[in-house]
């Protein structure tokens, strides 16, 4: 499938007993940096004493579900540090949680397996891999703990974190070395290379419901972020406004975890986003179905190429829905109903999920195709306007 994800209907993990997803309230991370080259001065800290004061006050007290460690900064500018220096940090970041009173789940921040390896065998619940498993073992390392991972969007090479640089150069970057039961989508914002500009962060955050096409749970950084100041111009300490406007848009869209410095800010704001937010998905017997949030055609070939790569190409999709618990009679009659319209049906590799794309019009005669079965009828119903 040319390294496309295998399609999956999982839109829930459960990140050492916090549930992530469609069907939780939006989750903030909050960030503590061990590293004194990091440019946000207030999250930095070297006393772990200090540290699990601010976590404990700052983080967890404001309404962080997840606290995010980062052992060294990831300023393009700076050089990388190895694997060895990383692990030099983490006694810092160990003292630091085993201190902390409050109750979160505890992620720390590498590119390296061997820093994820050692930090989850010492109390550290989840990884946030900056580099999106260029290291190939991260994966497994993961998988050998049960550990739940964020995968941000990088080329293959572990000095250049999140330098994609061309959106569309996200879908494959996220695809690099698969995906664990247990991985949340970052998109990667921000500038991490030259090439990057404020434009294709603002495309990308247009698109970010895009990203809901992998399955999986999806992960946003945007706190602070330039691409959003010079919206408003505003310097990094008059910013909080733009981000908190960009949070509740960004759980609108589909964002499930929210990485902040300014946490009860962000987490107001994220509450407001997930209570304006549509039901996306609901239940006909068996089948479930979503709509997906498409505006044109080529935001709908997006999500039908994750899917199936022979999937024909379609220029008139205005709407794309996505049903699961499919069996391979539905299958058939939702081909058969789509035949001579403009509907493209993709099926996902296992047969028993698929998405549904066309206009409107071509939607409404597909639904008046299905017959011969309630629970499926049911469903595309919701297809076509007259009956909604």
């Amino acid at each position: 499938m040319s390294g496309r994800p295998q399609w999956t209907d999982v839109r829930t993990i459960d990140a050492a007993g916090l549930g992530i997803g469609d069907d939780h309230p939006p989750r903030i991370m909050g960030v503590l940096n061990v590293s004194q080259e990091s440019p946000y001065d207030p999250s930095v800290y070297d006393d772990p004493g200090e540290a699990a004061a601010y976590v404990d006050e700052e983080l967890i007290g404001e309404g962080a579900d997840i606290v995010d460690v980062g052992l060294e900064s990831a300023n393009k500018d700076l050089d990388v540090l190895s694997p060895e220096q990383e692990l030099d940090r983490l006694d810092t970041a160990l003292e630091t949680i085993e201190s902390v009173s409050g109750d979160a789940v505890f992620s720390i921040e590498t590119r390296y397996h061997e820093v994820a390896d050692e930090a989850l065998s010492r109390g550290f619940d989840m990884v946030n891999d900056i580099c999106g498993f260029a290291d190939p073992e991260m994966p497994r390392v993961c998988r050998d703990h049960d550990a739940a991972v964020s995968k941000m969007a990088s080329p293959p090479n572990l000095e250049r974190p999140g330098a994609i640089e061309d959106v569309d150069e996200i879908y494959e970057a996220l695809t690099q070395n698969g995906f664990t039961d247990k991985t949340i989508v970052d998109p990667a914002f921000g500038g991490w290379s030259e090439a990057k500009t404020h434009a294709d962060d603002r495309e990308t955050f247009r698109r970010l419901r895009e990203f809901r096409g992998y399955g999986r749970p999806m992960l946003v950084s945007i706190n602070r972020k330039s691409f959003l100041k010079t919206i408003a111009g505003r310097d990094t300490e008059g910013a909080l406004p733009v981000s908190l406007a960009a949070t509740a848009m960004a759980v609108e869209r589909g964002a499930h975890v929210i990485r902040t410095h300014d946490v009860a800010e962000t987490r107001d704001a994220a509450l407001v986003g997930a209570e304006f937010t549509r039901d996306r998905t609901t239940a006909d017997g068996d089948v479930a179905v979503e709509e997906l949030d498409v505006t044109a055609p080529g935001e709908a070939q997006r999500h039908l190429d994750r899917i199936d790569t022979d999937a024909p190409a379609t220029t008139a999709a205005t709407r794309v829905y996505e049903l699961s618990g499919l069996d391979a009679k539905q299958v058939g009659r939702l081909r058969a109903a789509a035949a001579g319209t403009d509907v493209t049906v993709a099926v996902g590799s296992e047969g028993t999920a698929a998405l549904v794309a066309g206009s409107v019009a071509g939607l409404s005669t597909l639904v008046d195709g299905v017959t011969g079965d309630d629970s499926l009828a049911a469903a595309v119903g919701r297809f076509d306007d007259r009956r909604k």
